[in-house]
Order: C-alpha cells, then structure tokens, then sequence
C-alpha cells in the first residue's frame, strides 16, 4: 500500500501536468491525493518544497541506474556510455512531463531555490557519466575530447527532442497528434544515432 508521501506527490505530478505549476494550488493537491491540506503541508512544508522532494527523489533514483553502469567493470567505457544513452531515452521519454517541468524552472528562472535545487541533484548525475568519459579517455579508449560538451551534446538532444514534440512531427512528416516518445521505433532511432554520433566522436580506433 502506497504511504501518504508518496500518494502526494504522485498527485502533485499528475496536476503539474495537467494544469503546471503555477495553475496547481497546495488544495488542489490534497483533493487529489484524498488527504486534508494541512498532512501536505505537514509532509512538505509548501508547494516549492513538495517539488523539490520530487526532483530529489527521481534524480536519486537515475543516479543509482548510472552508479550500476559505471561501476560495471565487465564493461568497456563504449559500452557504459551505450547504456548511459539507453537509460536516458527511457527514463526521459517516459517521465517526459516531469522533465519538461524541470527545464521550465531552468529557463524561467522565477524560483531561485528551486532552480538550485534542482541543480544540485541534476548536477552529480552529470558528474559521472563525466567520470565515464574521463576514464574512457584515462585507459585510451577515447579520443581526448571536451567532456563537458560532449555531456551537454548527449543529453541537450535528448532535451531537445523532449521539449520540441511539434518540431520533432513536422521534420518526420507525421501528424501533430503523434506522440514520437511512446513509439519503439522512433525511441530505437533517436538511441543509434546518439550511439553513432558518440562512437564517431569518442572513439580512438
């Protein structure tokens, strides 16, 4: 059975969604979640503070998927940096609401806390697909690159497809009412051609 923390914010998700940040109230949640104001407000503190909660929650959850490949030592650094990709495009693509709210907060800025709360438990994910890279580069299997770039690259397209649905429709000729993030084939071609673009770039062969 689901405790009460959790029933919240999975409700606070749900109306993120449906009505964003700002349109969702503290009550509006509650209602959802079939519990009084005040246990939200006992839990969470505010609407910020329920965010944030969220933010760490998932981002701790990713971190330990990324923790396993990296410290996988029957892998190659290619094959982590494979696997890295493939874990991206699924968990994106499938909590692609709550990723697109994330980078809403980036870019408008409007809540300085948040955004760098945010921040703070985004940023040691990144920290160690750059370790990958770097290690990869260490023992000669990669070229020596710009890491910081080739993260920004690997995951801004990943972003950028997320972010850009009608784009994404319009240059494939499909409809409007598509959805590209819940199709295999397409989640198939956007992983092997972020596999081919990093062979090409990180390879020392």
């Amino acid at each position: 059975m689901k405790d009460k923390r959790q029933l919240i914010m999975e409700a606070t998700l749900f109306l993120f969604a449906e009505k964003g940040y700002e349109g969702t109230s503290i009550r509006d949640i509650a209602e959802k979640a079939n519990v009084n104001v005040a246990m939200v407000n006992y839990y969470f503190g505010s609407k910020e503070k329920l965010f944030e909660n969220i933010v760490k929650l998932k981002s701790s959850t990713t971190r330990l998927q990324l923790d396993e490949i990296a410290s996988n030592k029957s892998l190659t650094s290619i094959e982590k940096v494979e696997m890295v990709i493939d874990s991206f495009i699924e968990r994106l693509f499938t909590h692609r609401v709550f990723h697109r709210l994330i980078h809403q907060e980036l870019i408008l800025n409007q809540r300085e806390a948040l955004q760098c709360s945010i921040v703070d438990n985004l940023l040691p994910n990144a920290s160690i697909i750059k370790q990958v890279i770097e290690t990869g580069i260490k023992k000669g299997e990669f070229k020596k690159v710009d890491v910081e770039s080739t993260i920004a690259t690997l995951i801004g397209t990943i972003n950028q497809i997320l972010l850009s649905k009608k784009m994404c429709n319009r240059l494939m000729g499909k409809p409007d009412d598509y959805v590209p993030y819940e199709d295999a084939k397409f989640k198939k071609r956007v992983s092997v051609h972020l596999k081919q673009l990093m062979h090409a770039h990180l390879s020392n062969k």
